[in-house]
């Protein structure tokens, strides 16, 4: 099935609708030349091979396989595509490709390119950027998503400086998309039961590379006109609407995976979107074990890792339960008739001391679904234990069971052409299909003026594309003539040029440089050492705060005597965002500590030899060292009261550190200490930062253990699942019967010597850890001592004396003495977060 309306190939250009097809072209940038080729204003007016490819006449077709050196140029770019494809990548030399059949990768939206528009922002991006590293590195992942009919809106600003929201429609034929077919060779539907009717699923496929995404979507002539739109809009704001979104990824997105890779072993839920799929996997693996469903839960669970974006509890989604029951009781039998399981079930997405106990937690109900949880930086693996606390009721905040794996960015795709030559020429043309150990230091051998010249090349680039679409915006506004000539005029490629876009909303602070407009005026137009910035993002629809900041800032942009050196360029998306980061000589990122869970737009300058100026939040607050950017705020707990100190922070770090480093400037005009920084933050932060590192991280730490783990619970029907449930159900059973009596310590020469009565009751001593905790200090950090078993208490059942010396570092009555329970291959506390302390 060819997928779209596209016209009939000839003979000798057979290659041309898979290359096309191919997402690789988003950053190989191989067959750019090709494209424009064929259709140059159509290349550069829609960035799409398939649009470029369906506009074709049979005359411009037959004229083209008529061409011998086009022909000949096809033939070379398919034969690399093969090699590329066929060459074993990183995860197959590093690792036993039989340990890892494959992982399905679930997110709510994808951001590969404007020409499959189906991301709002960071989440999305993300998740693209994963897709196109697996696709590298040979990891064997494929991508869940949707495909959307309108997608997330795309921006305009009006004459009067407000955002207008447009919904244009995403014809799939006119997508790099093509159907799935089944067995039979007919599109492969996905029936899901709702209530009074069956919706079917369309499924699509996108190719990236060696990784493959399918997309399901709704609008399937079957259906109603209200079910065709439930994958109208990216988060559609209609709660029930949503949900339906969400049931369709997770129990829709796993029949698909089981429907076109069975062997996939690891599932990775990108937030809590897509967290019914444990349930539709459990369901699935009862069926064919014959477990009950708890059961069939503990054996699935292995399989199933969860990150968290978000960096407050307000930002999960919610439902309320009798709309969740109103569904899941369609699709599934078991629970219409066994009411105690679908309290099961509903108890993994709620907790005890949740304010809210008639709805349904989609974050919660992911990370008890899982069997790893991370966050995705440090800081924001420490905001979310916190956050995910009261699933762990009297357990230590640190012990909550949420690791963190930094994000990264996809190099290639951000990368300006300058700064890929630099690179090239330093590391090799291989170095972002590797894991190389030595890029850091061939960075090094990249001389200043390599440098300074990339660097003035990438922003004479952006200057050039800012007036383009600077002009663009001006006439879609209607404003008169005089000022749409003026985009000629605006930036200059040889002065410093900041930059920032991002979501335009509270926590963001996306106005800081706007509370001293004089102040920033005296920046622009500064007589000998001036500055210009260049500004972009969207608000959400319903947000007017953000509105109204995207409008304050419109308007300074068109003040007669700024708009030389400020411009809002409106419909922020991956085409600008490449352009600007590979362009500006800072990027600037203004949140309120510890709101940006990590952060990534500004990763994407560290390859073009951009710096950052940042709070101290997200991935910059592990990344910042003082010779590689700048920071603002502090290290701690948020403030509501630290915008008017970041403020000024703000500007006197421009004022005063970043402007004179600028533009000091040596005998020839070459700022050697601002090239030291640049070359320092590139060899430093830029490989650390890619999602090379990411995702060998998430092979290494999450993937590979989950599918042992998974391999060994569903072995045999499922029996060791079964065996670790029964010995769950024990340790609750008789968990009250166990006690700790108060510990004696004994303090001599530099040690303390803790013994400790343990009585516990029916259940075994070796089904259990003892330890002593102390809890973190603003001096010290937690501490966790096991205790060993010594002699048996006298007269006692089942009760023992134990004991361990420490250092005596802090005082005794820092120790606590606790009780957990111990499986060596079950994951605590995240499937039995049962604890006890002494009295």
């Amino acid at each position: 099935m060819a997928g779209f309306a596209g016209p009939e190939l000839p003979v000798g250009l057979t290659g041309l609708l898979d290359l096309a097809l191919d997402l690789r072209w988003t950053w190989s940038h191989e067959a750019d030349s090709l494209w424009r080729r064929i259709d140059e204003n159509g290349w550069n007016r829609t960035r799409n091979p398939v649009a470029v490819f369906q506009s074709l006449s049979k005359s411009r077709l037959d004229a083209l396989a008529a061409d011998p050196a086009f022909v000949e140029e096809l033939r070379r770019l398919s034969q690399t595509r093969a090699s590329y494809v066929e060459r074993p990548g990183w995860f197959a030399t590093a690792h036993d490709p039989a340990a890892l059949a494959g992982v399905a990768f679930f997110s709510m939206e994808f951001g590969l390119s404007e020409a499959l528009p189906l991301y709002a922002g960071g989440l999305g991006i993300l998740a693209g950027d994963f897709l196109k590293t697996a696709s590298d590195l040979d990891i064997p992942i494929i991508g869940v998503g949707l495909l959307y009919q309108c997608g997330y809106f795309r921006q305009r600003i009006d004459a009067a400086g407000m955002q207008q929201e447009l919904y244009p429609y995403n014809d799939p034929m006119s997508l790099p998309v093509r159907p799935v077919t089944d067995d039979q060779g007919g599109w492969l539907s996905i029936p899901l039961e709702l209530p009074g009717r069956t919706l079917l699923l369309r499924v699509w496929q996108a190719v990236v590379g060696r990784t493959k995404l399918y997309l399901l979507d709704t609008n399937d002539p079957s259906n109603s006109a209200v079910d065709r739109g439930i994958t109208g809009k990216l988060y559609d704001a209609e709660p029930e609407t949503r949900l339906l979104q969400e049931i369709v990824l997770g129990v829709g997105g796993w029949r698909v995976v089981q429907a076109v890779a069975p062997q996939v072993d690891v599932c990775h839920l990108n937030e809590g979107h897509a967290a019914f799929l444990a349930l539709e996997r459990a369901s699935q693996f009862m069926a064919k074990s014959g477990l009950s469903f708890p059961e069939a839960s503990v054996a699935t669970r292995a399989g199933n890792i969860f990150t968290t974006h978000t960096p407050v509890a307000s930002g999960f989604d919610r439902y309320p339960l009798s709309l969740v029951r109103k569904y899941l009781g369609c699709l599934y039998d078991f629970l219409a008739r066994d009411d105690a399981a679908f309290e099961t079930f509903l108890g993994l997405g709620r907790s005890e001391s949740d304010a809210e106990p008639d709805m349904l937690n989609m974050a919660f109900l992911a990370l008890r679904s899982s069997i790893a949880s991370f966050g995705v930086s440090r800081l924001h693996g420490w905001v979310s234990r916190g956050i995910f606390q009261p699933l762990f009721p009297r357990w230590p905040e640190a012990q909550v069971p949420v690791a963190h794996i930094t994000n990264g960015v996809h190099i290639p795709s951000w990368d300006s052409e300058a700064a890929d030559a630099m690179w090239t020429s330093a590391c090799g043309k291989e170095r972002w299909r590797t894991l190389p150990e030595t890029l850091s230091t061939d960075v090094a051998s990249i001389s200043d003026e390599a440098l300074w010249t990339a660097r003035g090349e990438s922003r004479r680039r952006l200057v050039g594309q800012v007036r383009v679409r600077l002009k663009q915006h001006l006439t879609g506004r209607g404003l008169q003539a005089e000022i749409v000539a003026h985009a000629d005029q605006v930036l200059d490629p040889n002065l410093l040029t900041l930059g920032f876009a991002r979501r335009f909303t509270g926590y963001k602070r996306l106005d800081l440089l706007l509370r001293d407009p004089d102040r920033l005026a005296r920046l622009l137009t500064h007589p000998t050492s001036p500055i210009q910035l260049v500004v972009a993002g969207k608000a959400h629809p319903a947000d007017e705060v953000g509105k109204d900041v995207i409008r304050q800032w419109v308007a300074m942009a068109q003040h007669p005597e700024l708009r030389v050196r400020l411009v809002f360029l409106e419909d922020y998306d991956i085409t600008l965002a490449q352009e600007l980061v590979q362009g500006v000589d800072v990027w600037i990122n203004t949140p309120r500590r510890p709101w940006e869970a990590c952060g990534t737009s500004g990763m994407k300058v560290l390859v073009n030899g951009g710096l950052n100026l940042s709070e101290l939040d997200g991935w910059w607050d592990e990344a910042f060292t003082p010779d590689v950017g700048w920071a603002i705020g502090q290290r701690g707990a948020a403030r509501e009261d630290s915008d008017q100190a970041d403020m000024q922070m703000l500007y006197a770090t421009i004022e005063d550190h970043i402007v004179p480093e600028f533009y000091d400037r040596n005998h020839v005009g070459v700022p050697r200490r601002w090239l030291a920084r640049i070359r320092q933050s590139m060899a430093e932060l830029t490989p650390v930062y890619s999602s090379n590192r990411m995702a060998r991280d998430y092979v290494e730490q999450a993937y590979l253990p989950a599918a042992r783990q998974l391999r060994l619970r569903t072995a045999d029907q499922g029996s060791a699942a079964r065996r670790m449930l029964a010995w769950a159900e024990n340790l609750e059973k008789h968990w009250g019967n166990i006690h700790v009596a108060v510990p004696n310590v004994v303090e001599d020469d530099g040690a303390l010597s803790f013994s400790a009565p343990i009585y516990f009751g029916d259940i075994s001593p070796g089904d259990l850890r003892v330890e002593l905790y102390a809890d973190a200090s603003e001096n010290q950090p937690a501490e966790t001592h096991a205790l060993a078993q010594n002699e048996e208490i006298a007269g006692s059942v089942n009760g023992f004396i134990y004991g361990v010396a420490i250092p005596a570092t802090r005082p005794p009555g820092d120790y606590t003495v606790l009780i957990r329970p111990w499986h060596s291959d079950m994951t605590l506390p995240t499937e039995l977060p049962l604890i006890l302390w002494q009295r």
